[in-house]
């Protein structure tokens, strides 16, 4: 869990004993076979983002099989093989659940955050937002898919890119690389700018047209944008390297602030800066299904549950290929 955000320096992560838990009503007990190790987990554990209850167990790529149901429960059975994903809870009911935002329901709960998540042995989720895991996914295959993939994939689809058009991503790790693929078997040409060598000779293994430093201008213009590094120095480049009507997407939930902007070079000819915030079911259930018929690569390293910390530490120092996973 995290018991007080700081610096990885400082290990932040500390490893407790919790009670079993056990389902509400309309909830499944997951046994944890794996968990992604999403940025968005460092963010936590460094305090970038403030903490929504304290000493929370984060993780919210968690892979594994419900071993126990509450009463109410209809979709899930014990044995069932499952995923759990960063957004556990809405209400339903509010005007944005109701437009099929429930991404932006002022009463969305996450895993890793309002409640405990997948670095640990179980952990519990209400069945509605549980994610069925095809048998022949190995665990740390899926677990990325569950934040990185779908987040990217939302990311993707608000860029606005055309069929067949420019696409500059900026940052490649867990969800860029998955999103890149995506890109490209939806026939776009894909730009990657990002600061690691290893990380520009995986996207020009994926096929990526070209890969340059972080603040590299693309070879050619660009129609959209997905901005991943939480860097927000990065925006004003993302801007100027597009085409007219262009957009750039920022993927994170965290991002550094960003400096002023010159209109006429980074806004004017109808360009678009948008935020993605979290995701929904809807784009969780299509991304899955897109990821199974296109046989999605997912290039990751596996770290043991009790090496959390270095995972979140590798993953600071831009030490990670891909994904990383932690497996029991």
């Amino acid at each position: 869990m995290v018991e007080q955000p700081g610096p990885m320096a400082s290990r932040p992560l500390r490893w407790v004993s919790l009670p079993e838990p056990e389902p509400a009503a309309h909830e499944v007990v997951v046994e944890v076979s794996a968990c992604g190790v999403c940025r968005t987990d460092l963010h936590l554990a460094e305090g970038d983002l403030a903490p929504h209850r304290p000493r929370t167990v984060p993780g919210h790529e968690v892979v594994g099989v419900v071993t126990d149901v509450g009463s109410g429960c209809t979709r899930l059975r014990a044995g069932d093989r499952v995923g759990v994903a960063w957004l556990r809870h809405t209400c339903g009911s509010c005007r944005w659940c109701r437009r099929g935002l429930e991404n932006l329901c002022p009463h969305a709960q996450f895993t890793g955050w309002d409640a405990d998540g997948g670095y640990a042995e179980q952990t519990v989720v209400p069945e509605g937002f549980a994610y069925r895991i095809p048998v022949d996914w190995s665990d740390a295959y899926a677990a990325p898919l569950l934040c990185a993939g779908i987040i990217g994939y939302r990311a993707l689809r608000l860029a606005s890119a055309p069929p067949g058009g420019r696409l500059g991503i900026y940052g490649f790790g867990a969800s860029a690389h998955l999103t890149a693929q995506v890109a490209l078997h939806q026939g776009m040409t894909v730009h990657v700018m990002t600061r690691s060598a290893a990380a520009r000779d995986l996207a020009r293994e994926l096929g990526c047209s070209s890969a340059g430093d972080t603040f590299d201008a693309p070879p050619e213009p660009l129609d959209a944008a997905i901005v991943f590094a939480p860097a927000g120095e990065i925006v004003p480049a993302a801007l100027a390297a597009l085409d007219d009507a262009g957009t750039v997407a920022i993927a994170g939930i965290h991002l550094s602030d960003i400096p002023a902007l010159d209109y006429q070079r980074h806004l004017f000819r109808e360009r678009v800066v948008r935020s993605v915030t979290a995701n929904t079911r809807a784009d969780g259930e299509e991304f899955l299904h897109l990821a199974a018929a296109m046989q999605l690569q997912v290039h990751h390293q596996s770290y043991p549950l009790d090496r959390a910390d270095q995972a979140l530490s590798d993953l600071a120092a831009d030490h990670v290929d891909g994904a990383a996973v932690l497996t029991r």
